[in-house]
């Protein structure tokens, strides 16, 4: 039996952890070629060696906030790949300091950077060849504080989720004609090592009562295995007793 990504190749921005290393697995568990990519590229061959053979995953480092990194990464993509049928912008960051009174304006500036500009940085590239052969599927993985800003989310995470919301649906409405299609999805709380920087501690419980990335992940690949003729602008997957309205 064929696997529904056999032949496609996708790269996943902030592969090396979390959403981003379960979602590259899952596609590779498809017969998905994947890169994961990140800035720490020691953190990058653990999580490829972590599964045992089981799927096979490449690396590749980038700063996705570094344009001329993202060029980089994208000439060897360019050279070596041949063509990128799906992206992954997963890359993130908050804070603990989360309120404008107490959030400094150089951790604003980093996570718009990673987040928002880190997006463009990506969708930029990828685009084109895309645009070209009228194909490709771009996803951000927003949050639902891209679509209802909160404390629990912060000023400055908040912001960029939303720049990165509506950077995704506005170059969604351009590429859509052209046969490219671009997916916001909104996860809710979800058990990752981000909730480090949460401004109190995470108990165990509340972590088991969270979405887990692979939660996430499935998500995706649904999105993922669609027919060229389907295509999922938004979806929001939250744990089913966060409130969303």
């Amino acid at each position: 039996m064929s696997k529904r990504l056999e032949g496609k190749t996708a790269l996943v921005t902030g592969g090396g952890s979390g959403i981003g290393l379960a979602i590259a697995r899952a596609m590779a568990a498809e017969g998905c070629r994947v890169i994961i990519c990140g800035r720490n590229e020691q953190k990058l061959r653990e999580a490829a060696e972590a599964g045992h053979g089981e799927v096979a995953l490449e690396t590749r480092t980038v700063d996705v906030a570094d344009r001329q990194s993202v060029e980089q990464l994208f000439g060897w993509v360019d050279k070596n790949l041949g063509q990128l049928d799906i992206l992954v912008n997963n890359a993130g960051v908050n804070i603990a300091n989360r309120k404008m009174a107490e959030m400094s304006p150089e951790d604003w500036d980093r996570i718009l950077a990673i987040v928002a500009t880190g997006s463009y940085n990506c969708m930029r590239l990828a685009l084109p060849p895309m645009r070209e052969r009228g194909d490709g599927l771009i996803v951000n993985i927003s949050s639902v504080s891209g679509k209802r800003g909160s404390d629990l989310g912060g000023v400055g995470y908040s912001a960029a989720k939303f720049a990165q919301t509506a950077l995704g649906t506005t170059v969604g409405l351009e590429v859509g004609p052209l046969g490219v299609r671009v997916t916001n999805i909104y996860p809710g709380e979800v058990d990752t090592p981000i909730l480090k920087d949460r401004p109190q501690p995470v108990t165990d419980e509340h972590r088991a009562k969270i979405l887990k990335p692979e939660d996430v992940a499935a998500a995706v690949l649904m999105v993922a295995c669609l027919p060229a003729r389907a295509h999922v602008p938004e979806l929001v997957i939250k744990p089913t007793w966060q409130p969303y309205s």
